[in-house]
């Protein structure tokens, strides 16, 4: 049944207009919501089996749910982000952000320009209510009144979208901040409109390293560049918040440096799992195993997954090409995650590239002698492991950048901890 189908149905059973009915049931589909949810919350709003919606409750943030099928709130407007999405097929412009009043914040989709601007307190009047990443979110329609109020609305949270690179979340939208380019690639792309070019890479200030996605390619992101750009969204990229810079988004190159902190956020493994993703962090604990799948490999040449026997999973038979990886598991007494080591760094644990571990290979006539190598060179020792890591349903992975065996007596260390806890 397609989106028709469901829409006449469901305006049929509700008695109210189809095009209206269709038209939301779009829309909820559009972000991702399954269509039983979606069904059951328009149910909500249109008063099931009834001929139309009961009147919105007027209602603080906090005590907004996603059972609500409308609500009329006051608040203050904290953000406006502006993006263009693509809906039923045509480019839609819509309008983003968070609201708060006393109680509580609560984030915002306005699908008409209500011009509203940060700092406006508002009435929104029939403001629908959907679910979003989880938490509730108003919709802002055709239906929704909006109303400037004269008076003013104290609210315990920053006006006007500024933010650090470690305060800022996926779902985030009209965000502010100031960065450094780190580093930038151009990529072209194939794109809802065919080809697109793109550049992509990390920015940094004086709190996070974060990954960007400029989606129009501009000339003054370049590396090395000081920047404060307006009106970004935020999204989950591989676990961690990733920057994106839309077709609306504005960059001012700075007058100043941004001070770029260039260590790491050193976290415990069982508090870096818990994050649920993070990137340039690190961990310190002790190599507890070399993990099947490590040392001379090979990948599929389409792909570039590895290939168990000459099979990818992908393309069947193929001639694997020969590469050299490490999952090593690290273990810190708080918990465990698996450090993937690339090429280079598998070539400097391991004490040489591809030619010394074919040679191996082949006067063992096996390649595993390649993994029982590393194993016997690592684990059992400390490492410092620096990276980008990533929590899935398979576990923790920590994509290396850094691998160093430390060199500090592990009882000094637990001298200076216990000093500091009892100063």
């Amino acid at each position: 049944m397609n989106v028709d189908d469901h829409a006449e149905a469901l305006a049929s059973d509700l008695g109210v207009d189809k095009e209206e009915v269709k038209a939301d049931l779009q829309n909820l589909i559009e972000y991702s919501v399954p269509i039983d949810e979606a069904k059951q919350s328009l149910r909500r709003k249109y008063g099931d089996g009834g001929g139309s919606s009961s009147a919105p409750s007027t209602a603080d943030i906090a005590d907004v749910t996603t059972d609500m099928g409308n609500v009329t709130i006051t608040a203050k407007v904290l953000t406006v982000g502006k993006r263009s999405i693509r809906y039923q097929g045509n480019e839609q412009t819509i309008f983003e952000g968070e609201l708060a009043d006393e109680t509580g914040k609560i984030s915002y989709t306005a699908w008409n320009d209500f011009n509203l601007s940060a700092g406006q307190v508002i009435t929104a009047g029939n403001a629908g209510v959907r679910e979003w990443e989880g938490k509730p979110e108003l919709n802002l329609g055709d239906s929704t009144n909006v109303a400037r109020e004269e008076t003013d609305l104290d609210v315990p949270y920053e006006v006007g979208g500024d933010a650090t690179l470690a305060e800022v979340t996926p779902g985030d939208r009209g965000v502010a901040l100031e960065v450094t380019v780190l580093e930038v690639e151009n990529k072209v792309i194939d794109g809802r409109d065919g080809e697109t070019e793109i550049k992509s890479g990390v920015v940094a200030d004086e709190s996070a390293r974060l990954p960007f996605t400029d989606w129009e390619a501009r000339d003054e992101v370049t590396e090395g560049a000081a920047l404060r750009v307006n009106n970004v969204y935020v999204r989950e990229f591989r676990g961690v918040p990733s920057i994106n810079f839309s077709e609306f988004t504005t960059v001012e190159p700075l007058a100043r440096e941004v001070d770029v902190n260039d260590s790491a956020t050193r976290m415990s493994v069982r508090e870096a799992v818990e994050t649920g993703g993070a990137f340039d962090v690190e961990v310190l604990g002790n190599i507890v195993a070399v993990r099947d799948g490590s040392g001379l490999i090979q990948r599929c040449p389409e792909c570039g997954r590895v290939v168990q026997k000459g099979q990818c999973r992908s393309h069947g038979q193929v001639d694997g090409q020969d590469d050299l990886r490490v999952k090593a598991i690290v273990d810190d007494g708080t918990g465990t995650v698996t450090a993937i080591l690339d090429d280079e760094l598998t070539a400097e644990v391991y004490g040489g590239g591809l030619d010394k571990a074919r040679q191996q290979a082949r006067d063992a006539m096996d390649q595993e002698v390649v993994a029982d190598t590393i194993r016997e060179k690592i684990v059992g020792h400390e490492y410092r492991v620096r990276g980008n890591l990533s929590v899935d349903d398979y576990g923790a992975n920590l994509e290396a950048s850094e691998f160093a065996e430390t060199d500090d007596d592990p009882i000094d260390r637990a001298k200076a901890l216990l000093t500091e806890v009892n100063a």
